[in-house]
């Protein structure tokens, strides 16, 4: 048993972990440079609440991403050809987003409020297209049972990112202005760029090679967008159980997802103080997410994919019934500290399971495409289901609507259980053609 488990550690000791670290600080870095960080550069620019909010629609890229997806899927750069695919896009991509970071450090937002939101919109679509790219680098440089681990280092150098971001951009916003801070914040792109110059293609992607079309430009274009659009979505759904896969992939994690936007609202009517909320997620909730995707990562190596599924989901709910506990203590510091930890720690898990689960989805020939879908019918339930949580909230006591949220890991598991059962026999367990042993 113990040789199992040192077996399932030693893939964190593989170069490819460094490589996946750098590449996640990448893509984690910009997201809060047109969120979090932006409105507070925004509201000390004497900016107004409505307009602040409106400049949330700059993230809208990133829900639909999958639509350029299949052209950084199968077009190669010209310019970056040598570097390869994967490569190329990514280095044409974090220069785009050094540069568009660049263009908002010389913007005044009071004075030119239309270009830094372009500028803004520009980071979105340039980060959003490195995303595409980074998934399917990560996604081609492990096995199945790889993926986890993978998963858990990539976004332990996406939260990392988040700090450089974050916690680092507020701490120098201290010493000099905004203008100069965001200056500093573009200079982040380098560790992307001398990641993925010092990493070799996926060697799953080195083997493709893309096949010549031939004809008229026309037939070339109606070949590309078939091969590039249509047949990776037909691909998809050849297997058997595509429809069970996606409605799975939709609810898997709604309890974390539903809790998420009240989050915060229920700390604060417990009597917490920002700066304690602030100062336990940081640094409790931080350290926690990073342990869980460690934990997770081993599980899924230790266990399989599925397995990890269902010990990841259960634990997601069961740990959301703490915030229950919480609701009867009040304001109690201790137990805030223990929820967050316990809450971060399952989410960790599931998100090394879960991205494992998606990653081994996808047809080598169609990563970025295949994925950029996936995650984008996942966000669809953050996003769009997730926004009824306050009216849930406001109908019900806290630590009813904490239980009603715990309970939302049921369908999931049991849209699961149904997938199981319909695999096919045999040592080697298939759900929608995916190895899960």
């Amino acid at each position: 048993m113990t040789n199992k488990w040192l077996k399932a550690l030693t893939v964190y000791f593989d170069r490819r972990m460094l490589i996946m670290a750098g590449l996640g600080f990448s893509s984690g870095f910009p997201l809060l440079l047109v969120f979090g960080t932006l409105n507070l550069w925004l509201d000390a620019s004497g900016i107004s609440y409505a307009l602040i909010g409106a400049f949330s629609l700059v993230k809208t890229p990133y829900s639909f991403k999958w639509m350029w997806s299949p052209i950084i899927d199968r077009v190669r750069l010209p310019l970056f050809e040598r570097l390869g695919r994967r490569r190329g896009w990514a280095v044409f991509t974090q220069l785009v987003v050094m540069s568009a970071i660049w263009g908002m450090s010389f913007i005044r937002p009071a004075e030119h409020t239309c270009w830094m939101a372009l500028m803004a919109v520009m980071v979105t679509i340039a980060s959003a297209s490195q995303d595409i790219v980074l998934d399917a680098f990560r996604i081609e440089s492990f096995r199945d049972k790889e993926q986890g681990a993978g998963a858990a280092v990539f976004v332990l150098g996406y939260r990392l990112g988040m700090i450089f971001s974050g916690a680092v951009a507020l701490w120098l916003a201290a010493y000099m202005s905004w203008n100069q801070v965001y200056f500093i914040m573009g200079f982040g792109a380098f560790v992307g760029i001398i990641t993925v110059l010092c990493s070799k293609e996926p060697a799953r992607d080195r083997r493709y090679k893309e096949p010549k079309l031939k004809g008229s430009f026309r037939q070339r274009l109606h070949g590309f967008v078939d091969k590039a659009v249509v047949e990776p979505f037909a691909d998809f759904m050849k297997r058997p159980n595509w429809k069970l896969i996606l409605l799975f992939v939709f609810l898997y994690r709604m309890s974390d997802a539903y809790m998420g936007p009240m989050a915060n609202v229920f700390y604060v009517k417990m009597g917490f103080s920002t700066m304690e909320i602030a100062s336990v997620s940081k640094l409790f909730g931080m350290a926690a997410t990073i342990f869980g995707g460690i934990v997770g990562g081993i599980v899924v190596s230790r266990f399989g994919i599925m397995k990890s599924l269902w010990i990841c989901g259960v634990l997601q709910g069961v740990t959301t019934l703490a915030f229950v506990v919480q609701a009867y203590a009040g304001h109690n510091i201790c137990v805030l500290i223990g929820c967050i930890s316990l809450d971060n720690i399952s989410g960790g898990m599931c998100v090394s399971a879960f991205v494992a689960y998606m990653s081994s989805l996808c047809n080598v020939a169609y990563t970025a495409t295949q994925y950029a879908l996936l995650s984008s019918f996942m966000s669809f339930a953050r996003d769009v289901f997730a926004a009824t949580s306050g009216f849930a909230a406001a109908a019900v006591s806290w630590d009813v609507f904490f239980i009603l949220t715990s309970l939302m890991v049921v369908p999931g598991l049991v849209v699961l259980y149904v997938l199981q059962k319909r695999e096919a026999g045999g040592k080697t367990e298939k759900t929608g053609g995916i190895k899960l042993s």
